[in-house]
């Protein structure tokens, strides 16, 4: 059920539990001044979770607030102050997001929302105690999303798709968020001295050798993750289309050829050689940020851009589902599946072929709607709620 008192937010403690569950789960859900909760509480247990009501009456938000529990941005990518409730009555209130859930150790109690102090920053507790980082969020629970932004995943720029496949690899790596976030430091840095004009060779030489081993780092892992999905569908028949992948970059192509060590030293010489440039354009010239993931449409055998818009929309799906049954696989429990407004787009038998996918993984699966007509294969196994002006109700 879904209450307003006693909410628990983020500090709150509890002590660790049963460690026998078969997949990870969000038990209890508690958000304070979030979007447009100001305050809410929901237990839904292990199994699925339907929730169903028409457009913006706060399906999503409960959804972005689990996906706020792995590290990273969550499904919307939105800004720290933007997740905050904006509302007469909101007063100064910091939003915060606290979930009881069941994990790879056992029952945790994980809690993140805005800095008290304010600005973009968000802090994380775990049972209570503050943690270095987001990457401890990943240690006690993986969370898989499929959402309606990712429609146009094939057909937009290689930076959406790159954030696709970096998403996929948190779940395997929660440390990959780290590496990104190291990179991505030295990036600016380099960017900002070269704009400035500023010729401070060790400087500069320090930050590429940062970009070299962090961005093979982030290559290597990329890499690795991609063969084990691309494994994992071909390997799979069903009624999804079935996608092939592989990465496409110059450091990719390096990491194929040669030792990563050899792969750092190129990095480092073709950063150093191209400071001039860059200087001009902005940027870097090489490195993982110019990666791309190519997907194919393997039964057609074209491109995932060049399918129609449903194939595309299966296609997504088929990948979502490879990585929760390669997690299942590799941790020995399945992932907290987020699926928002993706069955609308699936006919009938695809439909019932979801469920049974959703079934059989034995997942904790949160799907969002607008008919529940949609989900009558999970009538039963699953939990309905109905969900109208940020009011939560059982079914």
């Amino acid at each position: 059920m879904l209450s307003t008192a006693s909410e628990q937010g983020i500090g709150d403690r509890r002590p660790a539990g049963d460690t026998t569950a078969r997949a990870d789960a969000v038990l209890r859900l508690s958000l304070t001044a979030f979007r447009c909760y100001a305050h809410a509480r929901l237990e839904p247990g292990p199994a699925p979770i339907v929730l169903t009501g028409p457009n913006g009456a706060g399906k999503t938000a409960l959804l972005e607030a689990v996906s706020l529990l792995a590290p990273g941005k969550g499904l919307r990518r939105a800004g720290i102050a933007e997740l905050a409730r904006r509302a007469p009555d909101a007063g100064d209130d910091k939003w915060s997001v606290a979930a009881l859930v069941d994990g790879p150790q056992g029952r945790m109690m994980l809690g993140t929302g805005q800095d008290p102090d304010g600005g973009e920053r968000r802090v994380v507790r775990i049972d209570g105690r503050p943690a270095k980082g987001q990457k401890a969020l990943g240690e006690h629970l993986a969370v898989v999303w499929a959402t309606p932004e990712q429609d146009r995943l094939f057909v937009d720029g290689p930076s959406g798709r790159r954030r696709f496949l970096d998403r996929l690899v948190y779940g395997f790596a929660p440390e990959h968020a780290g590496e990104i976030s190291a990179y991505e430091h030295c990036l600016r840095e380099r960017a900002r001295l070269l704009a400035e004009g500023r010729s401070d060779d060790r400087w500069l030489a320090a930050l590429e050798d940062g970009m070299a081993r962090h961005g093979v780092a982030i290559a290597a892992t990329r890499a690795s993750i991609v063969r084990s999905l691309d494994a994992s569908i071909a390997e799979t028949s069903g009624p999804f289309p079935a996608a092939r992948l592989r990465l496409e970059g110059e450091l990719d192509r390096w990491l194929a050829e040669m030792p990563a060590l050899a792969a750092e030293d190129r990095l480092r010489g073709a950063l150093a050689a191209a400071r001039a440039h860059d200087a001009g354009h902005g940027g870097a010239s090489h490195g993982p940020h110019r990666a791309d993931l190519a997907v194919t449409f393997a039964q057609k055998g074209i491109p995932a851009a060049q399918g129609s818009t449903g194939e595309q929309k299966a296609l997504v799906l088929s990948i979502v589902l490879a990585q929760a049954r390669t997690l299942a696989a590799e941790r020995g429990r399945p992932p907290v599946l987020l699926l928002d407004e993706v069955v609308a787009h699936l006919d009938g038998a695809r439909r019932v072929a979801f469920a049974g996918e959703i079934l059989a993984l034995g997942a904790q699966a949160w799907l969002t709607g607008t008919d529940e007509e949609f989900f009558q294969a999970l009538r039963g196994p699953a939990a309905f709620f109905r969900v109208l002006d940020s009011t939560v109700t059982p079914r």
